[in-house]
């Protein structure tokens, strides 16, 4: 069994009652909340995936040439996934390959 961690970070008092009341309208609570998004990120879910792209991109996180790559190698492993209906651990492997081939990413 895996060891609990519990993840914390700050927020404004505006921002947290709205995401509570936000939460209570969906019948959620903090912790599914925030699992099922990290879920998904880990999963890479096309939507997450996406919006956190747009984010990075808005919010100048990543030069946009390194949000290209990125997204590049992104469609280029669903590709590769649906071609082959690859595993995690094939898809993890392929990955490697690949940041082997591009060290600047």
């Amino acid at each position: 069994m895996d060891k609990q961690k519990k993840i914390i970070f700050e927020d404004t008092d505006r921002r947290h009652a709205d995401l509570k009341i936000r939460l209570h309208y969906d019948g959620l609570n903090q912790g599914t909340f925030f699992r099922m998004l990290v879920s998904g990120y880990i999963e890479g879910d096309p939507r997450i995936i996406d919006f956190v792209r747009e984010y990075r991109e808005n919010n100048r996180i990543q030069s946009k040439r390194n949000i290209s790559r990125s997204k590049n190698l992104y469609e280029k492993s669903q590709e590769l996934k649906n071609i082959f209906v690859l595993g995690d651990e094939e898809i993890e492997n392929i990955f490697d390959v690949i940041a082997e081939e591009n060290q600047d990413i």
